[in-house]
């Protein structure tokens, strides 16, 4: 196991987990946008459930390196959809703040399918 894939999944879980307690304890500046873009309130609970699993993925692909292939795989269409629901918006600014979230867990599953 290559330390780079260590870095770059511990870095992606926690950037993973992060964003998964914000929106689970609907931080402010994590809901608004959730709002301005449409995407309805009873939607933000699994939501949040989902990115804290991929980061608990992530972080158990340490040990099982599939699930953590999986998992990686798993953010990286969820920050995918992130990105189709801020430009169906019509928020293009907001647009590299998904793909901020997803470079990690992309380069965690490239480093895991490599090593």
């Amino acid at each position: 196991m290559s330390p780079a894939y260590v870095v770059v999944t511990v870095l992606g879980a926690a950037m993973a987990g992060f964003s998964a307690a914000s929106l689970l304890l609907r931080v402010a500046w994590v809901v608004e946008p959730l709002t301005q873009y449409g995407v309805p309130r009873s939607w933000w609970t699994p939501l949040g459930l989902a990115k804290a699993a991929g980061a608990v993925g992530l972080l158990a692909g340490l040990l099982v390196r599939p699930l953590g292939v999986l998992a990686g795989i798993g953010l990286v269409l969820y920050f995918a959809g992130a990105v189709v629901t801020v430009v169906r918006a019509r928020w293009f600014s907001h647009v590299p703040f998904p793909l901020l979230y997803a470079a990690p867990a992309a380069a965690s599953v490239v480093l895991a399918l490599t090593a």
